[in-house]
């Protein structure tokens, strides 16, 4: 085993879809990361091992995998091992992330980088590590746009999903006075904690573990709730997902395939929920909905 270097694997998701593919690999309990190519609209999951013959079984047990995925919708195409010296490895991620600039008041901008803000924005530093939420992606950008349109207008934010936790520490920069925010991934959680207190604004945001299935909100519900969850799932929890919108308030739902998206504004509807505007970005659409 040579100590200098990591065996990898690269996973290409044409679907531009982080999970489910990302959950799959999780249940796998392999090591990997994901990035996003916002050009291309495809996610890269490298999986990686500190010796060629762990390495070796990650690839037959993959190969394996990726016939039973099949059966589940999950399309990866996977390359040959690579090798890759553990000094580049840490730094070699962090050429995708670019400063974005959402509005006049809020640049995001990775905590490695010193791209300086125009006069009066707002400087969001984001070190997503395995987390995901950088503000490149079509849907995250999107809501952090909704955050900054009704930012003055609305009080309260929820962040439902909160990856890198970026979408609550831009209300809390932009003055959004209560903020919680919630993720199943314990790790997503520690990361958005840890990004918080990178931007100063930790003490204004309550972070927590849970899911759309079962997490129960604030008892006076929130101005603007921003579920960036799957298609499917947005579906799955609708009714809980609804309840946590204050009378007046506003929906931003995110994360959905353009193919997904008539079934999700439909099954809203049903729930009371009236379709405002949809944002398509490739492969993407996101919307605002409202109490009818």
């Amino acid at each position: 085993m040579n100590d200098e270097l990591l065996y990898a694997i690269d996973l290409e998701d044409p679907s531009g879809e982080f999970e489910p593919a990302s959950e799959l690999l999780n249940a796998l309990e392999l090591d990997f990361s994901s990035f996003f190519d916002r050009e291309n609209c495809t996610v890269r999951h490298t999986v990686y091992s500190v010796s060629e013959a762990g390495a070796k079984e990650n690839k037959e047990r993959l190969t394996a995998a990726l016939a039973e995925w099949h059966e589940f919708g999950v399309e990866l195409s996977m390359g040959e091992i690579f090798t890759i010296a553990k000094s580049e490895w840490a730094e070699a991620w962090k050429k995708y992330f670019k400063p974005v600039e959402i509005s006049e008041k809020l640049l995001i901008r990775p905590s490695w980088l010193d791209d300086a803000p125009r006069s009066g924005q707002k400087v969001l530093e984001i070190n997503p590590g395995m987390s995901f939420g950088t503000g490149q992606h079509a849907t995250t950008n999107y809501c952090l746009k909704c955050i900054d349109r009704f930012a003055g207008d609305k009080k309260t934010l929820l962040d439902a999903g909160c990856g890198s936790g970026i979408l609550a520490i831009a209300g809390a920069l932009l003055g959004y006075e209560v903020i919680d925010a919630f993720d199943f991934d314990p790790e997503a959680v520690t990361v958005s904690e840890e990004n918080a207190g990178l931007n100063k604004v930790g003490d204004r945001i309550n972070f927590s573990v849970g899911n759309a299935a079962d997490w129960q909100g604030r008892p006076e519900k929130y101005d603007l709730v921003c579920a960036n969850i799957l298609g499917h799932l947005l579906i799955a929890f609708r009714f809980n997902i609804v309840s946590w919108v204050a009378p007046g308030g506003i929906l931003v739902l995110s994360g959905i395939l353009d193919r997904d998206f008539d079934k999700v504004s439909a099954a809203f509807a049903e729930v009371g929920m009236k379709e405002l505007e949809r944002f398509r970005d490739k492969d993407w659409t996101s919307g605002i909905f409202s109490a009818v």
